[in-house]
């Protein structure tokens, strides 16, 4: 029998979408506890730039996967999941809603669905197919993937050679499509019941949202943050190279004027927010979309409370409107 796992509310969506207000509203009004899925509010001094609350913002709501790791520790998708299996088990023995909320896609899709059954990397295998990326281009490699895998291919842009290589490496390894393989684990019963949410907030709007919140980041010393996390840990630490951050330590180290930092975060922060949402328009099981203030809204809240009302610990169990 699988395993029974309590069912979880996943407010998930892009970068400055409002996923943590949103989050923190529900907590308080139905009683829950917040379980981060942000591959970088896990490490402790990842606090500015990370957007991480503070404890005057969370107002006594427990977050659990924030501060937990130090920044030269690594983690992956799965031992994330393990990480946030103990954290929400714990949330639910305590007769709290647990809602994991976060923005990193890969994390979240290991939490609710696992991953995908592949063999390991084959490094020689891998030292190939990177080399003829770099001779004859990374098009020519997903011209390739397309013959092979068209349903990897038409998920994955023709200048992405990193998950192009992976694609055409699992094929050659397993002789079976990376696209099929995925196909058939989403079929597949969920990790957990899960309410999966995803926030949808317009171009226009997020994209002042970034803006604005990059300013505020700014002001708010983030360079000095930088510096300190740069000074301690050295600035080959995976976390000093996310978005927004591997800008700063072009300011810090290398002295680009702050303006021109800043130009370059929101661009880069603007990009990934639009690959946030690419990811989750592919990811099965999300049946509301709301934006945010629809979710803290009566209606919104009554209908997460509906939902929890009516749900029942079942691995297999999945809710989608």
């Amino acid at each position: 029998m699988p395993e029974t796992r309590p069912p979880i509310l996943v407010l998930a969506g892009p970068t400055a979408s409002g996923k943590t207000a949103c989050a923190l509203a529900v907590a308080r009004a139905l009683g829950g506890e917040l379980v981060g899925a942000d591959s970088v509010q896990v490490y402790r001094g990842f606090a500015i730039g990370a957007a991480k609350p503070t404890a005057e913002e969370l107002g006594g709501v427990p977050h659990h996967l924030i501060d937990v790791l130090d920044p030269d520790e690594l983690v992956d998708a799965m031992g994330y999941a393990e990480m946030a299996d103990r954290a929400i088990a714990g949330v639910a023995s305590r007769g709290k809603l647990p809602i994991v909320v976060g923005g990193t896609g890969l994390w979240l899709r290991a939490l609710v669905r696992g991953l995908v059954d592949v063999p390991p990397v084959d490094r020689a295998l891998r030292a190939r197919l990177e080399s003829e990326a770099e001779a004859h281009g990374s098009d020519e490699l997903h011209a390739r993937l397309v013959e092979v895998d068209p349903l990897a291919a038409a998920r994955i842009h023709p200048n992405d050679a990193v998950r192009i290589v992976r694609a055409l490496e699992v094929f050659e390894q397993t002789g079976r499509p990376m696209g099929e393989l995925r196909a058939e684990h989403a079929l597949g019963a969920p990790r957990y019941g899960a309410l999966f949410v995803v926030l949808d907030v317009p171009k226009d709007t997020l994209a002042e949202r970034i803006a604005h919140r990059t300013r505020a980041m700014i002001d708010a010393d983030w360079a000095d943050e930088v510096r300190g996390l740069a000074e301690r840990w050295g600035t080959s630490i995976r976390a000093l190279g996310s978005v927004g951050y591997s800008e700063m330590v072009a300011h810090v180290q290398d002295g680009v004027p702050i303006d021109e930092t800043e130009r370059r975060i929101v661009k880069s922060t603007r990009a990934y927010a639009r690959r946030q949402q690419t990811w989750f328009r592919s990811e099965p099981g999300i049946g509301w979309r709301p934006r945010p203030d629809e979710v803290a809204a009566p209606a919104g809240l009554e209908k997460i409370a509906a939902w929890w009302r009516g749900s029942s610990p079942d691995a297999g169990r999945a809710e989608t409107w």
